[in-house]
């Protein structure tokens, strides 16, 4: 996002002054909630929940795609990958830290399945087939990133690797890392939920919408509100 941007001062402005807003702005429920807990939610508010952390570009992009799940509760935009503690937007930005743009899903197992997760996410959630960039978005921390927590979500990853691969799904080989889930950074609470509250960004419409648009026309069955 921010190589995009760099590209487009006049974009980048827009940028600024949108999020020069958005401090005025009342944030909904959800984002509440998660700013009150540090940007993750509380025990409480997962217990019962399954997790998992993604990287695929952009995470205005993809929270959105994840928060319009069946079954998905909670969605953070942050960090991971990285060895850096706390980082900044702006220090992954600079591609420094080793961290990759990413969002943790929280859910319901009994609504909607690991597996299901991992189809939206090479299927429609982004594109595994372009090394360190999504789009616009050029770097290491836009780069594919699918970080297992057991040896069982280890081997559904490249299950699923092999079988999108052998479909020829894409003219190309995926090249998602698949990584063994260290920690995770919740990214600064202005991100969160960002697709929604900043739906006249620039690049929100340029580059977030169609992405969404099209995992919506991919997965509608798995749609908390269906088209």
């Amino acid at each position: 996002m921010l190589s995009f941007l760099k590209k487009n001062p006049y974009l980048l402005a827009l940028l600024l002054l949108t999020m020069a807003c958005s401090q005025q702005r009342p944030a909904d429920a959800q984002t509440l909630s998660r700013s009150t807990a540090g940007g993750l939610p509380t025990a409480a508010q997962a217990k019962g929940l399954a997790v998992a952390t993604f990287a695929g570009g952009c995470f205005w992009c993809t929270e959105e795609v994840f928060e319009e799940l069946k079954g998905v509760q909670y969605v953070v935009s942050g960090y991971a990958g990285g060895k850096e503690a706390n980082p900044t937007y702006e220090q992954v930005g600079s591609g420094r830290t080793g961290h990759a743009e990413s969002f943790q899903v929280y859910y319901n197992p009994s609504q909607i399945s690991y597996q299901q997760l991992l189809d939206v996410f090479f299927l429609a959630g982004h594109d595994p087939t372009t090394l360190n960039r999504q789009g616009p978005d050029a770097g290491a921390q836009y780069r594919s990133v699918a970080f297992y927590r057991t040896a069982q979500e280890k081997q559904l990853i490249e299950a699923t690797i092999k079988r999108v691969n052998a479909s020829k799904h894409y003219p190309n080989p995926i090249v998602t890392q698949v990584t063994a889930f260290t920690k995770f950074w919740p990214a600064e609470d202005y991100h969160q939920g960002y697709f929604r509250l900043h739906g006249d960004n620039p690049y929100v419409q340029s580059v977030s919408v169609p992405k969404v648009q099209k995992f919506r026309k991919a997965f509608p069955q798995l749609l908390k509100n269906p088209l």
